[in-house]
């Protein structure tokens, strides 16, 4: 299967599995993942929606195809990655990778999020991860605490406390000024704080600044207890 989210091909090509799912990314990415129908999909790729369920089952083995395309487009670009000596950068730039695959798709999190089933791709991810720790001199437990210390954010992305859309924000940020007596930490951090680069996030306060100072915080420490064990 391609590992490029390339633009639709031409209609008159066969219709295949590969060619469903890249247009469903296509779809997500321009319109929104609401905007993912079955309908809409075959409509897309300009046959009737009954044709689709040759290739895919449902709406679901849609969405774990879409998955599978961009873990599949992430490994490519991991797989290029060389461990050498210095397990921390390694690690840090496949994560980095996947990240950047991410951000040109933002609904992606809440997919990977909600998928039951880990799909053969993302196995091969955290395999690839695992391979990184004990080159670095992880054993197999202390590899196991580092996975689950990493989390989410070991695929590219962070799980927000908070996650309002545009409008939400605002209601968020005017209710806390309104009770700036009451809350004066949170309102001075948020008097204080201000990002930078709003588009280049996955969520509220989740840009680029803040997923690599988490990220780093945990390989330090890592190589700190890696040190001790």
């Amino acid at each position: 299967m391609a590992t490029q989210t390339e633009p639709l091909a031409s209609r008159r090509d066969p219709l295949t599995r590969e060619r469903v799912l890249v247009a469903a990314i296509a779809l997500a990415d321009q319109s929104g993942l609401e905007t993912l129908t079955m309908r809409n999909l075959a409509h897309e790729l300009g046959v009737e929606a009954m044709s689709l369920y040759y290739h895919v089952d449902n709406k679901e083995a849609v969405l774990d195809g879409m998955v599978e395309v961009l873990i599949d487009e992430i490994n490519a670009l991991v797989g290029d990655i060389e461990v050498g000596t210095d397990w921390k950068e390694a690690l840090r730039r496949r994560i980095l990778t996947a990240r950047e695959v991410l951000l040109r798709h933002p609904w992606a999190p809440g997919v990977i999020e909600s998928r039951t089933n880990l799909g053969l791709s993302v196995v091969r991810y955290f395999d690839s991860l695992l391979g990184v720790l004990r080159a670095g001199g992880f054993s197999y437990d202390l590899a196991h605490h580092a996975l689950h210390a990493l989390g989410s954010r070991a695929i590219g992305f962070t799980q927000e406390l908070f996650d309002p859309d545009d409008s939400g924000e605002d209601e968020a940020n005017a209710m806390l000024e309104q009770m700036a007596g009451e809350l004066p930490h949170l309102v001075g951090m948020m008097m204080e704080i201000a990002h930078d680069d709003p588009g280049s996030t996955l969520g509220w306060c989740d840009d680029q600044t803040e997923f690599e100072f988490g990220l780093d915080l945990i390989l330090d420490g890592l190589d700190r207890v890696r040190g001790t064990a």
